[in-house]
């Protein structure tokens, strides 16, 4: 981390944005699925309508949050909204969701759906796009600053993991806890050129012009951007689907009591994720040597590596050591994705670009496939299910070989 970031203002709240978010997102989200299974009771064909639900409310929060913020560029109105539902997550959590999904649960899912939505599953791709665009406008590299999202889940995944063994409404309730410090973040911090301690000013760009409807809308028509959105869905989707919505019953199988497997998988998770904060450090110059394109490639090789090798192993150590494949994986994708947007497309999109091409792409996918694994999954068990999904990724893998653009010029307008 070179002296000008450590001086630079918007760097670290920016950094305090990140860590504040992913932390309070991991203190709930990171036992999500173990939550539902074990605590609620839902089948594995219940946890696919969940993640279904939760991802077609998702792609209405993307869309309205990629065009408005691409509209404000570094205005915080949406931000300032996605915080206040942070905010309520914890009792919405304990007092609405649980005795809903206990008692009606379409009407829990329904409800849920948005409001889980808003605050998290589309504000990390809001808060991402948010600070990659303060990243290229105040003179910093976004991986670093991403370091500290990745620090905060870590961190709070380790006490996450303690705490769900005892009772999940702890979680729920720090979550609310740290959403109020990322909510006071967002209300002091104004994003500004300043002079540094060594009498430089920071590299600020020339502000980019706001960018018009029809400007917006013309990605839709461009080859390319589908071609993008075909990689994402089927990459991305897929893996999520698996990490999310399987693994974390899976890992858990391995162990006698529940109690130690929740304690466990905090542990391997938390580690994972600070592996993770390091390699968002390193991978940026790693992309910036081999290209975005061939960036993307490499992050879903890993993923085919990991999901195949969790349905070949039998070993909790050896399946503990795979898991950590998402430390790299995870960082190449997200930076990667950014990268390719800004190099083949209108810099001034890259709001609706990360929602709408990757995090959108991505839903669609986990809407449509969320139910189906989840039925594969109940009539042929773990193994099978992630045969199928490491399969369908290595063709997809193979086809944007040939697909996917590998233009490493910034496009101007």
């Amino acid at each position: 981390m070179n002296i000008d970031i450590i001086q630079n203002r918007n760097y670290w709240f920016s950094s305090g944005y990140l860590v504040t978010f992913y932390a309070a997102w991991s203190l709930w989200w990171s036992f999500y699925a173990i939550w539902l299974k074990s605590q609620i009771g839902l089948s594995g064909e219940q946890l696919g309508v969940v993640y279904s639900a939760n991802s077609a409310a998702a792609m209405f929060f993307m869309i309205f949050y990629g065009i408005i913020q691409d509209k404000l560029q570094i205005g915080k109105a949406v931000i300032t909204f996605q915080s206040i539902i942070m905010l309520l997550i914890g009792p919405f959590l304990i007092y609405v969701y649980e005795p809903l999904l206990r008692n009606d649960f379409i009407l829990g899912v329904c409800i849920g759906a948005p409001v889980l939505s808003a605050g998290f599953i589309s504000g990390c791709a809001l808060i991402d796009s948010f600070i990659e665009r303060i990243s290229r406008l105040f003179g910093f590299e976004f991986g670093p600053a991403r370091f500290w999202g990745s620090f905060g889940y870590a961190a709070a995944t380790f006490v996450a993991g303690i705490l769900f063994g005892i009772n999940p409404h702890i979680n729920f309730w720090m979550a609310s806890g740290v959403a109020a410090i990322y909510f006071t973040i967002n209300l002091v911090f104004k994003p500004k050129q300043e002079s540094l301690a060594n009498g430089k000013t920071q590299a600020v760009m020339e502000k980019p012009s706001i960018p018009t409807m029809s400007e917006i809308f013309s990605l839709f028509g461009m080859k390319k951007f589908w071609l993008f959105v075909f990689f994402i869905i089927g990459t991305n989707s897929f893996y999520t689907i698996y990490d999310q919505q399987l693994f974390p019953n899976f890992y858990t199988s391995f162990f006698d009591k529940p109690e130690s497997g929740y304690q466990v998988y905090g542990y391997l998770n938390s580690f994972q994720v600070f592996l993770e904060a390091a390699c968002m450090i390193l991978v940026p110059y790693f992309i910036n040597k081999i290209g975005a394109k061939k960036a993307l490639l490499a992050a879903a090789l890993v993923m085919v590596c990991r999901i195949s090798l969790s349905a070949t192993l039998d070993n909790v150590y050896l399946i503990s050591l795979v898991k950590l494949f998402h430390a790299i994986e995870t960082p190449l994708f997200i930076l990667a994705v950014f990268k390719y947007a800004v190099a083949n497309f209108d810099a001034r999109l890259s709001s609706t670009l990360y929602l709408v091409g990757f995090n959108i792409s991505s839903n669609v996918g986990v809407i449509v496939l969320s139910w189906i694994v989840g039925k594969l999954f109940d009539k042929t068990g773990y193994s099978t299910t992630f045969y199928v999904l490491a399969a369908i990724v290595f063709v997809i893998l193979f086809i944007a070989t040939f697909t996917l653009s590998d233009n490493k010029q910034k496009t101007e307008k």
